[in-house]
């Protein structure tokens, strides 16, 4: 996974590249590429409401947790299923999730982030959803660190292309300079 900042302006050029359980960040300034780890995945990206973990993170949440259908309820309108996810593993960002899940496109469009000790720690809110080959996609993400003040970090999409071909020099250390 390879991500680009194109704003705000002090932050436009600065990339990052996942590579198997490693992070990559180049930044234009100094014109040098990190590997970020351990605690520094945890750090704010750039002083908004994500860490690096978030940014990068793909879990595959049937494989690391436990979901149980715990209601109903409607978002924006939508009547949504509310699961309850708890984690398999300890080592785990985040031990439990809360996540509404839309009843007709069986998207997410609200989720509840909680540390082990049941404290709430981020909220996040997707909408926008666009119809993309055949699969239903947020195109706005509002994240919240419910620890900090402030409305949150919005996250917008403005394209989005699956199964593009991609050769494979893009997603390298060396294609971050460029």
């Amino acid at each position: 996974m390879s991500t680009e900042h194109l704003a705000p302006a002090r932050e436009r050029g600065t990339k990052m590249l996942k590579l198997g359980d490693r992070l990559w960040m180049y930044s234009p300034d100094t014109d040098r590429t990190i590997q970020l780890s351990g605690h520094m995945l945890r750090q704010s990206v750039m002083g908004s409401d994500l860490s690096y973990e978030d940014m990068m993170d793909d879990p595959r949440l049937a494989q690391i947790y436990a979901a149980e259908i715990v209601g109903t309820e409607a978002v924006e309108e939508r009547p949504c299923w509310v699961l309850q996810l708890t984690a398999n593993e300890q080592d785990v960002a985040y031990q439990s999730r809360k996540l509404w899940v839309d009843q007709e496109r069986y998207v997410p469009v609200r989720e509840e982030l909680y540390a082990k000790g049941g404290k709430l720690l981020k909220r996040i809110n997707l909408s926008g959803f666009k119809r993309i080959d055949e699969r239903w996609y947020p195109m706005r993400m509002v994240f919240k660190d419910m620890l900090k003040n402030g409305k949150g970090t919005e996250f917008i999409v403005a394209t989005i292309e699956f199964n593009a071909e991609i050769p494979s020099h893009i997603l390298t250390k060396a294609a971050l300079r460029r």
